[in-house]
């Protein structure tokens, strides 16, 4: 099976390749009010608005730094068929891909409620290797919010980019029909 290899700090991690769509350069992305510390924020795909996580800041509570190995990879969420939506995932140093049999990852001893995405390890002679389960990212209530609070936000930006684009039809409309008010 391959994987795409990836670090958080120091720790090595893996995502299942058939759940990468691509792998992209850290982009900038539009920020989501009032959003958990670990939402990256939103950015616009083939017309499509995908929320950003950092898994980095998920993980341990700081943000992936900004460096030329850092990725945003867009994922098939829940897992890929028809019925995925997409989700970028900041990660790490997303430089590798690794082939592994999934029989050789073990249970890692340690069962974290608050990391249940994450997986088996594997022992490999760079370290142990730990399975990120990209459907276990987010809870059912997170991916709600998460998904339709993207969407509300590209649409809010694309609307206030048409008003600065400044249509001076519609301006000019709006006070006439403001002033046909005022005099009546």
């Amino acid at each position: 099976m391959l994987f795409l290899r990836f670090a958080i700090a120091t720790d090595h991690y893996v995502i299942e390749a058939s759940h990468v769509a691509e792998v992209l350069p850290w982009l900038a992305l539009k920020r989501l009010p009032a959003a958990p510390a670990w939402v990256a924020g939103a950015f616009s795909y083939r017309g499509e608005s995908v929320p950003v996580i950092d898994l980095t800041c998920l993980a341990t509570g700081h943000g992936a730094p900004e460096r030329r190995s850092t990725r945003l990879v867009l994922v098939h969420y829940p897992a890929p068929g028809p019925q995925a939506r997409r989700l970028g995932v900041l990660v790490e140093r997303a430089t590798d891909t690794l082939r592994a049999d999934a029989a050789a990852f073990k249970s890692s001893g340690i069962d974290l409620p608050e990391g249940r995405y994450l997986g088996p390890v594997l022992d490999t002679e760079d370290g142990l290797v730990q399975w990120v389960h990209i459907d276990q990212l987010l809870s059912d209530d997170a991916r709600a919010l998460l998904f339709d609070a993207a969407k509300d936000a590209l649409a809010d930006e694309a609307a206030d980019a048409a008003a600065a684009d400044g249509d001076s039809d519609g301006a000019g409309e709006a006070n006439e029909v403001n002033a046909a008010r005022a005099s009546s």
